[in-house]
């Protein structure tokens, strides 16, 4: 057996160290995910206070991201408050290859909205009456409302992407649907609704990475489908669909904005920083909010609740 040169050693604990450094990145990223849940403005600071004392210049970058999500989504709030008050349309696209982190954004941009002005739609695979319905019409009944922002995790551009490379349409319909989509999104844009498309890019070696830590992340394993596995041994060809899609669908009037998504934290900061930039607003005044006073009425008795109502107190 051929002994192993020093230089090949050294570069294979290169690569470990590497591996090892990036994994960890990964698992401080999952427990960001429920400190942004969790931490408000005031811990916050308690948090800086913290981390300053001892922090190193990684946990100083991961303040710095978590004091300007917070920013941005109060930006958000403004844009909400403003989408409501003008009665405003707004769709935006969500598109990337699988693991590219779409689903973290949308969770970032969603997490201090409303719900009722800010939804999801992330759309399961046609039924088998959908599929014999034209293309784009299951899409149709998920477009916003005056008011309304409505976020695609994935959407019409499945055709493009999905359906080519799995086989899923055939190379007429391949063909229809880049012949409508533009015609099909000038027509919303006409509508009144503002339309924005993001493509969320990484490298084959990132994709790599996250799929092997869902695989050993039992909290993240559900996000891997027999089709995201599948994906990956066809990156070649997701590839060559992806540079056909941006190159037949990037218009002037529905261009596509790409974001460089290797680095999670700075992807979502720039997507939300893009995504306020492309709608001027304002803040909208509105009247102090002040409590009214508790009535309390004498012959008001509150009644006990039975004891087995109640959920065991285990915290």
């Amino acid at each position: 057996m051929t002994p192993i040169s020093p230089k090949k050693k050294a570069t294979k604990t290169v690569e470990k160290l590497d591996y090892e450094r990036k994994a960890h990145a990964e698992m401080l990223d999952s427990f960001d995910e429920e400190l942004e849940m969790e931490i408000d403005d005031d811990r916050m600071n308690d948090l800086v206070v913290e981390a300053t004392k001892t922090g190193s210049q990684n946990d100083l970058d991961r303040i710095f991201y978590f004091k300007e999500l917070f920013r941005l989504q109060g930006e958000l709030v403004k844009l909400q408050d403003w989408v409501v008050h003008k009665k405003l349309k707004v769709v935006v696209l969500f598109e990337g290859r699988d693991a590219a982190g779409k689903g973290g954004v949308i969770k970032r941009i969603t997490q201090r909205l409303n719900p009722r002005v800010c939804r999801v739609a992330a759309l399961p695979a046609p039924s088998e009456r959908e599929r014999s319905q034209w293309y784009f019409q299951r899409y149709v009944s998920h477009l916003p409302a005056g008011g309304e922002i409505v976020l695609f995790d994935r959407s019409w551009y499945n055709r493009a992407g999905v359906e080519k490379v799995m086989g899923f349409c055939n190379d007429d319909e391949y063909e229809e649907f880049f012949r409508t989509v533009p015609e099909f999104e000038k027509m919303l844009i006409r509508s009144g609704i503002i339309l924005i498309k993001y493509w969320f890019s990484i490298t084959d070696e990132e994709q790599q990475l996250r799929f092997e830590m869902r695989i050993q992340d039992p909290l993240k394993q559900w996000k891997l489908s027999p089709m995201d596995m599948e994906s990956r041994r066809l990156w070649e060809q997701y590839t060559k669909a992806k540079e056909i899609m941006l190159d037949r669908t990037h218009t002037s009037d529905a261009p596509w904005r790409i974001i460089e998504a290797v680095d999670k934290k700075k992807a979502r900061l720039n997507c939300i920083h893009h995504f306020l930039s492309q709608i001027p607003y304002a803040e909208i005044e509105r009247p102090e909010v002040t409590l009214p006073e508790r009535v309390h009425n004498p012959d008001y008795l509150r009644n006990p609740l039975p004891e087995d109502m109640f959920i065991p107190s285990v915290y």
